[in-house]
């Protein structure tokens, strides 16, 4: 019998245990002020999440599957259902030929896919374009994979029915001989701006002139507003070979926690994205990767709807915040609106906030967390209103005790 081996010596030393990467981010501010609404009672317009039930033939779809036993490992990069289902929207909203077997990628939502994406296509020393305020995600995945993230700012608007707009020259300036990607999210989190097709043309433009990836984040394509239509960056002349599409049931069909997200890349880069993702996480649930194949054969009337519904939402929340002082910026698109909260008097976002969800009983995000320099969100809010209509409700009840300083 051996005995353990102990040794008295002091330690002259300390191994650093921890990687470099993570000290040029914090946990999410956005999960952080959902555990805050839980913990204060809150009402909780800050994490994107319905509180409304998904579509009874999904959820249908996938008990069905599991009491027909899907329960095992599907094939890694996806069901084959689904990436056929993928394939067909594909066609049918984008006019795009994608080849189920060698062009998609099933993830573990759509946030899995961008840090797989970006594994899988990024190297030390390359650069990846970033739009701010962004979704803040896109920040740490870069870091996370070795790349250095450059951002190019979107300007809010003079005006309530304004655009986000971004400055071309800025733009131009941050592609070099070291940009590898950029990222476009469209229509936006946490803007809702949708990018035109003059903008989606200038980037496209930019990548074909320095060589470089197009990453659209698309998760939100079907909930746009008055008349604003969703272009995908692979559709345009130049970037069917040149793009990686995300998206994923999340937003679309209400069921944010199924976690079942995806890519669509030409074959090479789908190859490489299949190798990161296979050692990542393996693969998606299985049952709700056949309900998802469900949920994309459903008919043009459930998009529509989806989309009204949300129109509702907005314009039942967004006078209410300009009533209670807020200076709001209609979204074009998704389901948030970016606001300025210069008229309450708070130096910063965070504090206010703060107050909010404590004395008030309003969760939301600080500007601030949409930012490579957090003075730059110092003065704004975001507001999420995919909420019952009496979770609206309430929530405005409550606004209405802010007074304005």
């Amino acid at each position: 019998m051996s005995e353990r081996v102990t040794s008295s010596a002091p330690i002259t030393h300390r191994k650093h245990f921890l990687s470099d990467k993570v000290a040029h981010f914090t946990e999410s501010v956005i999960r952080e002020m959902t555990r805050q609404a839980m913990l204060h009672g809150a009402v909780n317009l800050a994490q994107g999440f319905p509180d409304f039930p998904a579509p009874a033939e999904i959820k249908q779809a996938a008990q069905q599957a599991i009491a027909a036993d899907v329960n095992q490992y599907a094939i890694t990069w996806g069901a084959k259902n689904l990436r056929n289902a993928i394939a067909r929207q594909m066609r049918a909203a984008h006019g795009l030929e994608i080849d189920p077997e060698k062009e998609i990628t099933v993830c573990c939502g759509s946030t899995e896919a961008m840090i797989s994406t970006l594994l899988a296509c990024c190297n030390a020393g390359d650069e990846v374009v970033i739009f701010e305020p962004f979704y803040e995600n896109y920040g740490p995945d870069s870091v996370l994979s070795g790349a250095k993230p450059k951002f190019v700012k979107l300007r809010p608007p003079k005006d309530q029915n304004g655009e986000w707009t971004f400055d071309e020259k800025e733009l131009r300036h941050a592609f070099d001989k070291h940009t590898k990607a950029i990222i476009v999210n469209t229509p936006n989190n946490p803007t809702g701006k949708v990018f035109t097709l003059a903008e989606l043309e200038l980037i496209r433009d930019l990548c074909v002139e320095f060589d470089v990836l197009a990453i659209t984040d698309e998760i939100y394509e079907h909930i746009v507003y008055d008349g604003t239509k969703h272009i995908s960056m692979a559709s345009l002349d130049g970037m069917r070979e040149r793009t990686v599409t995300i998206n994923g049931m999340s937003k679309t069909y209400s069921v944010t926690g199924w976690r079942v997200g995806w890519t669509v890349a030409p074959e090479k880069i789908t190859t490489a994205i299949r190798k990161v993702h296979d050692f990542l996480t393996v693969g998606a649930p299985a049952p709700l990767q056949e309900a998802g194949a469900a949920a994309l054969s459903l008919p043009a009337e459930y998009y529509a709807k989806l989309a009204e519904g949300y129109r509702v939402r907005r314009d039942h929340l967004v006078p209410a915040l300009a009533a209670a002082g807020f200076k709001c910026f209609l979204p074009r698109g998704a389901y948030y609106v970016m606001t300025d909260i210069s008229a309450f008097g708070y130096q910063d976002d965070v504090s206010f906030a703060r107050y909010l969800v404590q004395e008030i009983g309003v969760a939301t995000v600080p500007g601030s967390s949409f930012y490579r320099h957090p003075s730059d969100g110092a003065q704004q809010v975001r507001f999420g209103f995919c909420k019952k209509p009496e979770t609206l409700d309430e929530a405005v009840r409550r606004l209405g005790k802010l007074r304005i300083k």
